[in-house]
């Protein structure tokens, strides 16, 4: 019995050397893996990944309104204009808008907006306490439909007259420039103030706005 328990001890230790040999009665294959077998110099494909196009649609922030920096345009406050260029005087409407350097005509005006960089140019004359000083003249481009250049004008005010429509655009530094469709108002040294379309040419007449208090009312009036 001794001797049994010796073989029996010594068999199980060979089979502990070698795994597969007692489990198949075949010898090991060396080479052999437990997992799948998987080729050294394989290369991972890898799926294509759709480009990514940053996105191109517009912001839906609308820009701001023009010179709505400037109370002046508000059509709240009256204001002098003077021609940046000029030495002295201002701008008067008295029948026709012109360059004056005395008190003559009306020569305090509010730029009330007509939406964009649109607006109709009311004039008055000195606050007197007298009713008639404050109804206001309106500015309005005359077309004398000769070779004779356009002009502007006292008109009742219309807000929905074209011809009352200017524009008021900034030009830097405090000076604006005034124009009604492609014509800017320029002082012409034989005609005086005028509209006309500048082509090639400079803008020569920018002009200044100066604060003289709010505007009075009724303000349509």
């Amino acid at each position: 019995m001794p001797k049994v328990r010796w073989v029996t001890g010594a068999t199980m230790l060979a089979c502990t050397g070698a795994l597969v040999a007692c489990g198949t009665g075949s010898p090991a294959d060396p080479t052999a893996s437990a997992g799948p077998s998987v080729s050294s110099s394989a290369t991972p494909t890898l799926a294509p990944t759709a480009a990514v196009t940053p996105s191109s649609a517009p912001s839906s922030a609308a820009p701001p309104p023009a010179n709505t920096s400037d109370p002046l345009l508000s059509g709240k406050r009256e204001m002098t204009i003077v021609r940046v260029q000029a030495t002295e005087g201002g701008l008067s409407l008295d029948g026709r808008l012109a360059e004056v350097d005395d008190d003559s005509g009306r020569q305090r005006f509010v730029a009330t907006p007509l939406g964009g960089d649109k607006y109709l140019v009311k004039s008055y004359t000195r606050a007197n306490n007298h009713p008639a000083a404050d109804e206001p003249t309106c500015w309005q481009v005359y077309n004398p439909r000769s070779s004779e250049p356009l002009t502007v004008e006292g008109a009742a005010c219309d807000p929905n007259n074209k011809a009352q429509g200017f524009t008021i655009t900034a030009q830097g530094k405090g000076a604006y420039a005034i124009s009604h469709e492609s014509a800017f108002l320029q002082l012409s040294p034989s005609r005086g103030l005028i509209l006309e379309e500048l082509g090639d040419a400079p803008l020569l007449s920018t002009f200044r706005f100066v604060d003289v208090g709010p505007a009075r009312t009724p303000a349509g009036g």
